[in-house]
């Protein structure tokens, strides 16, 4: 196994053990199968654990798990707040010590405000008293480090990134995302702050391994060095300093075993500029259906309306690559998750975006389609219940 430093020098594996997707049977966590992957990755080197609060069973499974083969401080757990469920400053001593009950520990070594949306939520966060409450679990050793996950384009990121010390970050990122979500513009801006990037959805979700077009499949399939889809996508993000640790939500032994064999072989820099291209093909076979030709560059923004442009048409394209319902996924987290909405419903029709778009793209009239595509009912009632939320 190969280790990157954390911003206090501490050695983290760069195969990090996402929790999220353990392995079921009868519907519920199948605490065998998972303990065998888990020491699997722990007898490998694999020494980062992330869950989160709303992960069904998982947090509790974990800390049974690292309890009983008496492995929890010989391994960092990242576990997050869902602060979208916080009220007041009680309500934070409140879920803190159901994880740390679930977790079977004293301390979390990494924690995540959880799917932090824009400054806005941040803001509230610190009108109820988080920083004091940090601060005080950081110097009794409750927390270790803490960071935010985030979903959403590259400039709210990087807006959040100066809002705070924080000690590290975790994003979506992988080829198809390099231009979205924060992408390659909030990688580089968080390495620049030294603040260690923790990767999620390195694989989208199993997409870019299951899910890929023949296209794409045949020039995998005929290049001369030979690597599975998950495979490439995993050197892809390796290969770059700026990344830490790569969460994968494994959930067969074989999965972690061939994790393992890439994360322990994947070098910095290995990808030359024949690799680059090679990807940029695949991206260019799976964006063959694409609706809308944004390339995420952001030039549009920002938009006097508070629409998240290159968050909306990504989405939109999401829907036609991958199905209705992931576009709604990534549309809900991108507009209705935050204070302000940043819907497509917002737009006025000014045209100002349109006269920056470096791919002369109709902004206007490409977000009147992804609002009639996007936001139905389903989508509707999903920003009622979010508003709720965001409106403490």
């Amino acid at each position: 196994m190969q280790y990157r430093p954390d911003k206090y020098g501490n050695q983290l594996s760069v195969l990090g053990f996402g929790c999220m997707r353990f392995p079921k049977k009868a519907g519920r966590i199948d605490m065998e199968e998972t303990e065998r992957e888990i020491m699997t990755a722990y007898q490998s080197g694999v020494n980062y654990f992330d869950t989160a609060y709303i992960y069904p069973g998982s947090e509790a499974a974990l800390g049974e798990i690292l309890e009983r083969n008496g492995i929890r401080d010989r391994v960092y757990i990242a576990t997050k707040l869902p602060h979208y469920l916080i009220k007041n400053r009680e309500g934070l001593d409140k879920l803190f010590n159901e994880e740390l009950k679930r977790l079977r520990t004293d301390h979390v070594d990494y924690y995540l405000m959880h799917m932090l949306t824009d400054t806005d939520t941040w803001d509230r966060l610190k009108a109820l008293g988080i920083e004091d409450w940090l601060a005080e679990k950081k110097q009794s050793g409750a927390i270790g480090q803490v960071g935010f996950s985030y979903h959403g384009n590259s400039h709210m990121f990087c807006s959040l990134l100066d809002a705070w010390d924080w000690d590290f970050c975790q994003i979506q990122y992988n080829y198809m995302d390099e231009h979205s979500q924060a992408g390659r513009r909030g990688l580089y801006h968080a390495h620049s702050k030294g603040i260690p990037v923790v990767i999620m959805e390195p694989l989208r979700g199993g997409k870019l391994v299951n899910r890929l077009p023949e296209e794409a499949m045949q020039i995998f399939a005929d290049y001369k060095i030979r690597h599975t889809p998950a495979q490439w996508a995993l050197r892809w993000l390796w290969n770059q300093p700026e990344v830490t640790v790569v969460l994968s939500g494994m959930n067969s032994d074989e999965m972690v075993r061939d994790n393992i064999q890439t994360a322990s072989t994947t070098r910095i820099g290995e990808l030359g500029d024949e690799e680059e291209a090679m990807l940029r093909q695949v991206v260019k076979a799976i964006n063959s259906k694409m609706k809308v030709g944004c390339t995420g560059c952001g030039y549009c923004m920002p938009c006097p309306k508070n629409v998240d442009i290159p968050g909306t048409f990504a989405a939109y394209n999401r829907c036609s690559q991958e199905g209705k319902f992931w576009g709604l996924v990534d549309y809900a987290m991108c507009t209705a998750l935050r204070k302000n909405s940043t819907a497509a419903s917002n737009c006025i029709g000014c045209g100002k975006c349109e006269k920056h778009c470096p791919q002369n793209i109709p902004i206007r009239a490409k977000l009147e389609e992804a609002r009639k595509e996007l936001e139905g009912p389903v989508y509707r009632t999903f920003r009622k219940v979010a508003g709720w939320f965001t409106k403490f």
